[in-house]
């Protein structure tokens, strides 16, 4: 029976009584459940089991938020606290006799000669303090109830929802029981009555009781880095050092035009003023301006692009490594390329690549055993004469020759003569063609991670559109080995994609956000929601904050602590950084308007 038909049903069985008598009885089967049913260990409501719990033993401290994990759990939980004061007198009474029962242990063990029981000595001092704050009125006491309602439409989900509080609780030794033989009490005192029926008390002074306060506002202000934004929840600043961490990589997730690349640009203008080196990888040349604003690099990929990177490239032997150890290395990484270049090998086909690579580099006298520093590396080309002179590398080598001698040669086959000893270094892949993209992007990344390995600073790496290279296994690989190695190079990776589905869905999106301490998740589509909400764990509040969040808004995760977000910057900053296309045009001829003034005062 639907709940209008229950309604409608009502008024009619009480036609002709009074009108508060109609006023009563509609609220009352409006309200109550038809039936309850009681047992020693649960209610049943309507079909629907109830369990109620209680706390009955508390640790010497007790750290603040821990109800928190209970508050955030999936599962519905109803929780109750009740406080009833103390009068002071009294207690101070019973504390002095205590403290006279205590010591006089403590002088009779010390006349017997016995060895010093800390633990009788630490409960002297407890109580001592205790008594001095109470005596100064700087704290209270409270007989304190913290009760729990769980439901479940079986015993097997209600016997699940309890073990899951057990085990949080308990590894914060908080204890809880069943209410046995008094869920009717247990379900009173947890309705809003506001009535102590179960009286299960646990006294309880002031500082401690403060952590049972069960709204946490986390505070990710510090006293080093940048400034990230403002908290949503108290209007702190959330500023925050990103190297502090046990790594210092970062993913942002965000739906077009939720403020993705503007919160990154933003980042990167403030690490600069830090002394943080920055490399990105840019799809669609947003960061070109922020490039030429700071006197930055920016190197445009495209097949008809005098830039040029040689994926033969030789990485930096350090003074602590094996040159056997890194050119083994680097060829495995080759063979991933052309993994993805070839479309896929067959085991006998990654056989070949692998032996051609390794004869490639021998053909220009690099060895494992050699110091190849200060050699020049083989090309495209060289690869591709071997991979003729090779028997069973028919195949292979037609398919390599477009790469060669074809259409792609001017970006596959040339040495490397870019530079990205500045400090802000941006590739641009825009006119790449759409299919070469993630062999560029390897590419790109393969080169970076060489001269990152090369020379020992603070930089960061932002690697915008991440599902690009995440689309071939090789090249989700191979972004994870970097996100789980960087911290040694002192690298930070910053991992940006909207498609959040594909992300996760990959082999390696989930290890990669495991191994990232900072996460951004910006405005959200509806068609994601529901991963992010299970991978983050995020609440009813945080799903819908994301869902329904304004430009530049969202949940900033930093380690175990998460705030909401408003990314701000300064007027000057936002001249920098904008991604519209209006104000960028404005900006580009209020610039183009001054150098002409310039111009034509010097002449």
């Amino acid at each position: 029976m639907t709940m209008f038909s229950k309604i409608k049903q009502t008024f009619a069985s009480i036609g002709g009584k009074s009108e508060q008598e109609k006023k009563t009885v509609i609220l009352h089967d409006l309200i109550a459940p038809p039936s309850i049913e009681t047992s020693q260990n649960h209610l049943i409501l309507e079909g629907r089991l109830t369990r109620s719990l209680f706390v009955f033993s508390y640790p010497r401290y007790l750290s603040v938020g821990w109800l928190a994990p209970i508050i955030n759990m999936s599962r519905p939980v109803t929780i109750s606290f009740f406080f009833h004061p103390i009068e002071t007198t009294p207690i101070l009474k019973k504390l002095r006799k205590k403290t006279t029962e205590i010591q006089a242990e403590l002088i009779e063990r010390e006349e017997k000669g016995l060895v010093r029981d800390p633990e009788l000595e630490t409960a002297f001092q407890d109580v001592e303090d205790l008594r001095e704050k109470l005596r100064t009125a700087q704290e209270k006491m409270f007989q304190v109830g913290i009760y729990f309602m769980i439901s479940g439409d079986d015993e097997k989900e209600l016997r699940d929802t309890e073990t899951e509080i057990r085990s949080i609780l308990e590894s914060r030794l908080v204890y809880v029981k069943p209410a046995s033989f008094q869920q009717k009490e247990g379900f009173y005192a947890c309705a809003p009555y506001g009535s102590d029926h179960l009286l299960v008390h646990t006294p309880m002074n002031t500082s401690p009781l403060s952590s049972v306060f069960p709204f946490i506002s986390f505070d990710l202000s510090s006293n080093e880095g940048i400034l990230y934004g403002v908290n949503k929840h108290n209007n702190s600043l959330v500023l925050f050092d990103r190297f502090s961490l046990e790594n210092a990589n970062m993913v942002i997730f965000g739906k077009s035009g939720g403020g993705k690349s503007y919160a990154t640009k933003l980042e990167v203008l403030r690490l600069m003023m830090e002394g943080v080196d920055v490399i990105i990888i840019d799809p669609e040349n947003e960061y070109e301006f922020l490039s030429e604003t700071v006197n930055g690099s920016f190197i445009n990929i495209s097949l008809s692009s005098p830039n040029h990177l040689n994926a033969f490239d030789l990485p930096h032997v350090g003074l602590d490594e094996n040159p056997a150890d890194v050119l083994r290395r680097n060829t495995v990484e080759l063979v991933g390329l052309f993994r993805i270049m070839l479309g896929g090998l067959t085991p006998e086909e990654d056989s070949i690549i692998d032996q051609a690579i390794i004869e490639t580099y021998a053909s220009k006298d690099i060895f494992p055993e050699s110091n190849f520093n200060q050699l020049d590396p083989p090309t495209m080309s060289d690869f591709q004469e071997v991979l003729e002179s090779m028997e069973g590398a028919e195949s292979l080598s037609q398919r390599t020759r477009k790469f060669t001698v074809g259409s792609y040669a001017n970006f596959f086959n040339n040495q490397t003569n870019v530079d990205i000893k500045n400090r802000l270094v941006v590739f641009g892949i825009r006119d790449m063609e759409d299919e070469l993209r993630p062999m560029a992007m390897y590419i790109i990344l393969h080169h970076i991670w060489n001269e990152i390995r090369g020379e020992m600073k603070k930089r960061i790496v932002v690697i915008d559109e991440a599902w690009v290279i995440m689309q071939s296994p090789e090249g989700a690989s191979f972004l994870f080995g970097m996100a789980k190695r960087a911290r040694k190079y002192w690298l930070g990776l910053t991992t940006i994609t909207q498609d959040v589905n594909d992300f996760l869905n990959s082999p390696y999106g989930v290890p990669i956000l495991n191994n990232s301490s900072l996460q951004l998740l910006m405005k959200q589509s509806n068609a994601s929601i529901d991963v992010l909400a299970k991978t983050f764990g995020l609440t009813s509040g945080e799903k819908h904050l994301v869902l329904s969040s304004s430009v530049g808004e969202g949940i900033f995760f930093a380690g175990n602590k998460r705030v909401g977000i408003q990314i701000v910057a300064s007027y000057t900053e936002d001249q920098v950084i904008t991604s519209n296309p209006e104000e960028v045009v404005k900006i580009k001829e209020m610039r183009r308007a001054i150098k002409r003034d310039e111009f034509i005062r010097g002449h």
